[in-house]
């Protein structure tokens, strides 16, 4: 079953303003993630505009259908943040339920986490 990585690409981190970055740190992590998916089975990505998750800039979720899903946040524009939610959302891909066990979770999304969200009853 695929597992989405939903991207935020208006995150803005605190002091963006002041970088001159002529892009939002949401659109360099999107542009990160989904090099880091593009061969990645059973995951696939989408950007939104918005998860309303501002003061914990850049979010994003992992999501499958009938699966516990999550919330992630406080992530930067680097290969290695990418890199690590890539293999996390293979690894919520290859659970039957979506719970990944913490001692396989990649260092790099240990602390990110926001919330966990039931799957939805039929």
């Amino acid at each position: 079953m695929t597992t989405w990585i939903t991207i935020c690409d208006t995150c803005k981190r605190t002091g963006w303003e002041e970088t001159g970055m002529e892009k939002t740190d949401g659109e360099a992590l999107a542009e990160m993630v989904e090099a880091a998916a593009a061969d990645a089975e059973a995951v696939k990505t989408r950007r939104v505009s918005c998860t309303m998750g501002c003061d914990r800039a850049c979010n994003i979720t992992v999501q499958s259908q009938d699966k516990i899903n999550y919330s992630l946040g406080t992530f930067e524009a680097t290969v290695e943040d990418a890199e690590a939610i890539v293999e996390y959302a293979a690894k919520h891909a290859a659970s039957e339920t979506g719970q990944v066990p913490y001692r396989e979770w990649p260092q790099g999304v240990k602390g990110h986490f926001v919330s966990r969200h039931q799957p939805l009853p039929e």
